[in-house]
């Protein structure tokens, strides 16, 4: 009787044995392989509890979520012969659990070795710009270089990669600096020319309102007088009134005449400094050597001689050179004397 139950209990635990080696749970993320004796068997197991043989089967599960796997920086020299160090970050996940476990031996680092070699051939076939400024171009390129071996044999597909940081050498910033700063200063004297300019025109626009009325110039030179006589210890000295000027202008006699005064240019206000503001920007820069031409100012022009206004010569007067006029006879020559 009790070897009985040492044999039944013997076979219980067997049997607990063999259906805990036979039951499997597969998480939401992976996919199972079954191999029955080294042979993969046709299909996937999905997620969830499955059963297998426990004698003959062996079940391997994939991860199929994405992974995100750094890039070691690489060093190389750029399409326009600059020293770098790049480095990435490569978003990829398996969609073929089958090709991923048999035809790869260790597909993480393959990708990683791939994305590597990949990321030395991108540096030098692009240039420094590219680089820095199109990381979207780069990227799309880099991406299509590592996606291309692994997809189809191993079954990973590629699904982003990121350049993370570009390092230059220490030379190449303090150029980059210097081109950064000489830019800023090129704007900046273009916006304080194109100020001067603007103000200019106002301060014609302004004298030429207040030529027209002569009590608006005398205003302001009281204006200036006040703004003059607010400061500390200034001294004011206004030898002739402008009143006694007014005074002599109206004791002129009424037979002069003034002289008769051009009437003032129009004033364009700021239709004028728009017109500036668009010639400037679309102003060609002048080649070396040649004569730079003002925005907004009209080349002088060169008046056209009149030849018929021009006095003739007078053919009967002699020449400089001894010879006389056409129609008249030449003059006698002295003869030469003769011993």
């Amino acid at each position: 009787m009790a070897a009985l139950i040492v044999i039944l209990v013997i076979v219980v635990l067997a049997g607990l044995i063999t259906t805990g080696r036979s039951l499997r749970v597969v998480q939401q993320f992976e996919q199972g392989i079954v191999f029955r004796f080294g042979r993969v068997l046709p299909g996937v197991r999905g997620p969830g509890l499955t059963a297998i043989n426990p004698f003959t089967d062996r079940l391997q599960k994939v991860n199929m979520q994405i992974i995100a796997m750094g890039v070691p920086a690489q060093e190389g020299i750029t399409r326009d012969n600059v020293s770098v160090r790049v480095d990435a970050v490569v978003y990829f996940r398996v969609v073929d659990p089958i090709k991923a476990v048999v035809n790869v031996q260790n597909y993480m680092f393959a990708v990683s070795q791939q994305a590597q070699t990949s990321l030395r051939s991108i540096i030098g076939q692009s240039e420094m710009d590219q680089l820095l400024a199109e990381r979207d171009t780069v990227n799309r390129e880099l991406r299509r270089i590592i996606d291309e071996p692994t997809e189809g044999p191993w079954g990973i597909r590629v699904e982003r990669v990121e350049i993370k940081d570009v390092n230059l050498p220490e030379g190449m910033k303090r150029s980059m600096s210097r081109q950064a700063e000489a830019e800023r200063e090129r704007r900046a004297r273009i916006i304080t020319a194109d100020g001067e300019y603007q103000a200019s025109k106002r301060l014609a626009a302004a004298a030429n309102v207040m030529a027209r009325d002569p009590a608006a110039l005398q205003l302001r030179l009281l204006q200036t007088v006040v703004e003059v006589a607010s400061e500390r210890n200034s001294t004011l000295v206004m030898p002739i009134p402008v009143e006694l000027l007014r005074f002599f202008e109206r004791m002129a006699p009424p037979g002069e005449q003034e002289e008769a005064v051009p009437p003032p240019p129009v004033d364009t206000g700021d239709q004028e400094v728009a017109q500036a503001e668009a010639a400037i920007s679309k102003a060609p820069i002048p080649a070396a050597g040649g004569p730079a031409a003002s925005p907004g100012i009209p080349p002088a022009t060169v008046p056209e001689l009149d030849e018929s206004a021009a006095p003739l010569p007078d053919e009967s007067a002699p020449r400089g050179d001894g010879s006389a006029a056409d129609g008249d006879e030449p003059a006698p020559r002295a003869a030469k004397k003769t011993d």
